[in-house]
């Protein structure tokens, strides 16, 4: 039957059948397929190989027969050239599946397994949060346009640390597409990283008085400040702690907790040691600080911005990592030697560099020892005016 708009209009479903496929004489494989209760529906019937396939085009009340004509003769070229556009149509459906949002997921699962708990939170912040507005784009579609309006949203947001920090977070993930055959470029290459600020703050006694009487109190932030401001540790060794690496009177880091992966042990002054025996200490649970049982400390975020608010004006713009530069820096100032700050940070510095470092395995526990109870001292001396020893160390004076 040669289709005509009257005769496609006129067409009925054959008595006693539920579905009928009336085919056009003129356009091979362009049919129309009726059902009972009034579906009208165009179809593209082909085949390859041994095999037939159909594809729907559209319903024919809202199709016309000249645009459903034209689209089984482009389909219909495309089989005589040798190619399935049934497999094409369900390639394209996949890939339309595959969203960033989706495959981030995948990602994700994977990272979980291969990063330190604190490095893998970073990176779920920055791909589920901070690129959010990425996740309904088609993978394969996601230009460097797109990831550089990102990073510049991130950056006016949050600063270019942040959007630094979640550009490298993107070309991870976008690098390990690549692997997977899922994109074939990374959109991250060529945008512009941000242009950072060195940080050198340290802060003055002032400010150190004002941290120290705003941490008054049993929570465990408080707690953890303190010990922070008194050991010189990263924010994840301290809110990760656990009783088991408290022992003789100091805390053994395994290498699996620590940033360059080497063993590192932190003497405990008496004021660090009072800290940690006002905790209370649970048989069904190792970690010193946080709620649940089998996780560390994580209310950072939260935590951080009420006691900037009870700072006020008096601390402005400082970091965790403030407390940490401000004793290395405040003990240069106490004529304390440079490797022993260096091992008291647990750094791989200039004397532990090269052959130096492969020979000279001394952990100076005697003298870091010494260097953090002299550092208590002059703490406690700022921030309360109160001697704990015999003679306190003076500062040099700027």
């Amino acid at each position: 039957m040669r289709f005509t708009q009257k005769i496609v209009d006129a067409l009925d479903l054959p008595p006693r059948k539920t579905e009928a496929i009336i085919f056009d004489a003129d356009l091979p494989g362009l049919g129309l397929r009726l059902r009972r209760g009034g579906s009208r529906v165009w179809v593209y019937q082909f085949k390859i190989g041994a095999r037939h396939r159909r594809l729907t085009l559209g319903s024919a009340t809202a199709v016309p027969l000249a645009q459903a004509r034209k689209t089984a003769g482009d389909l219909h070229a495309k089989v005589r050239l040798g190619r399935d556009p049934a497999g094409e149509k369900a390639e394209g459906q996949a890939r339309a599946a595959e969203t960033v949002g989706a495959v981030l997921q995948v990602f994700l699962a994977h990272k979980r397994k291969t990063l330190r708990p604190r490095s893998y939170d970073r990176v779920e912040r920055h791909l589920l949060k901070d690129c959010r507005s990425l996740h309904g784009i088609q993978l394969a579609k996601v230009d460097r346009r797109a990831i550089a309006a990102r990073i510049a949203a991130i950056e006016s947001s949050s600063g270019p640390v942040a959007a630094n920090r979640a550009r490298s977070s993107l070309s991870a993930f976008f690098s390990w597409a690549m692997r997977q055959g899922l994109v074939d470029n990374n959109p991250v290459v060529g945008t512009d990283r941000q242009k950072e600020r060195s940080r050198e703050r340290v802060l003055d006694d002032n400010e150190l008085k004002a941290i120290w009487g705003a941490t008054e109190g049993n929570a465990d932030y408080n707690a953890i400040i303190r010990l922070l401001l008194l050991t010189g540790a990263r924010i994840s060794e301290i809110g990760g702690l656990r009783w088991s690496e408290i022992t003789d009177g100091r805390i053994t880091l395994p290498p699996a907790r620590t940033k360059n992966a080497r063993e590192h042990v932190i003497p405990l002054a008496p004021a660090a040691w009072a800290i940690l025996e006002t905790r209370p200490r649970r048989t069904d649970r190792d970690f010193v600080f946080g709620r649940p049982r089998d996780r560390p400390f994580t209310g950072w975020s939260i935590s951080k911005k009420e006691l900037d608010e009870r700072l006020g004006a008096t601390v402005a713009h400082w970091t965790h990592h403030d407390l940490r530069r401000s004793m290395a820096t405040r003990m240069a100032d106490m004529d304390i030697a440079p490797h022993i700050i260096e091992a008291l940070l647990n750094h791989v510095g200039g004397h532990k560099r090269g052959v130096a470092g492969t020979y000279n395995r001394a952990g100076y526990e005697s003298q870091k020892q010494h260097a953090l109870s002299a550092w208590a001292d002059c703490l406690l001396f700022i921030v309360e005016g109160r001697v704990s020893a015999p003679t306190v160390v003076p500062l040099r004076q700027a």
